[in-house]
């Protein structure tokens, strides 16, 4: 489990984050929500230990992170930035191999193989296994990023705004295959995201952010409800429900 304990953060004179306290539970898929600003990503970054904070601590099964040697915390949390940067040309295969840099540290073995197939198999990409980076499609490179993610074999995933810029397809593909790492895997999955739809019906566990704060939190059935998204966006909202799960309605055109 991860615990975040008293995080701070500040730019100069404004305040990113302001005393946060948050558990994440285990084997779930938790979605960081809030609107523009609220700190979202700053905390997963932070979280990542990609960000320094400016006073605080977070907890890894009890461990303090900071005390976690770089290669043993690679071996436990990965980490997808929202703009992950390679202006190398290589294949599907070969950036999903870096996902076992880790452990081989660039010399695969039989094993490191074996994790990269069963990493693309698990999102469909064998027929993408020899495409260059540069030749696919923007979705079908997030869902390679995302593979290289998975072949990282750690405890917990760390995803920001994986959904960005995708159209709705890959959306609910890259939804569906982080739904399955928590069900069937056991993985532990912690993801920056705008869609509040995606976030209702694919999610355990919600954390809303404003203004640098927690605003509210908890198992999704029991805080996605149309007061609380209409105080965390300032928007009026209308929440339906059928057997494919709910529907958070922000529309409103007479308000235009």
């Amino acid at each position: 489990m991860i615990h975040v304990k008293n995080i701070q953060k500040t730019y100069g004179a404004k305040t990113i984050l302001t005393d946060i306290n948050i558990e994440f539970p285990q084997h779930q898929l938790t979605s960081l929500i809030g609107p523009n600003g609220a700190g979202k990503s700053t905390l997963l970054m932070i979280m990542a230990r990609l960000l320094e904070a400016d006073c605080g601590e977070i907890y890894l099964d009890q461990h303090n992170i900071a005390q976690i040697k770089t290669a043993a915390y690679a071996q436990k949390v990965a980490t997808l930035r929202q703009t992950p940067g390679f202006n190398l040309r290589i294949t599907v295969e070969e950036l999903v191999a870096f996902g076992r840099f880790p452990y081989s540290r660039g010399v695969l073995t039989v094993e490191d193989h074996r994790i990269i197939d069963e990493a693309i198999q698990f999102l469909s990409l064998e027929s993408l296994r020899c495409a260059y980076l540069d030749e696919i499609s923007g979705g079908q490179r997030q869902m390679a990023f995302l593979a290289m993610t998975i072949a990282q074999q750690t405890e917990i995933l760390l995803l920001d705004e994986p959904l960005n810029n995708l159209d709705m397809k890959h959306a609910v593909l890259i939804m569906r295959a982080l739904r399955r790492l928590c069900d069937e895997q056991g993985r532990t999955v912690i993801v920056v995201i705008h869609d509040i739809n995606f976030a209702s019906n694919y999610s355990d566990h919600i954390v809303a952010l404003k203004k640098g704060q927690v605003h509210f939190d908890g198992p999704t059935q029991q805080v996605i409800t149309a007061a609380q998204l209409n105080q965390l966006y300032e928007l009026d909202f209308e929440i339906t429900y059928s057997e494919r799960g709910c529907m958070c309605n922000y529309f409103n055109r007479s308000e235009i």
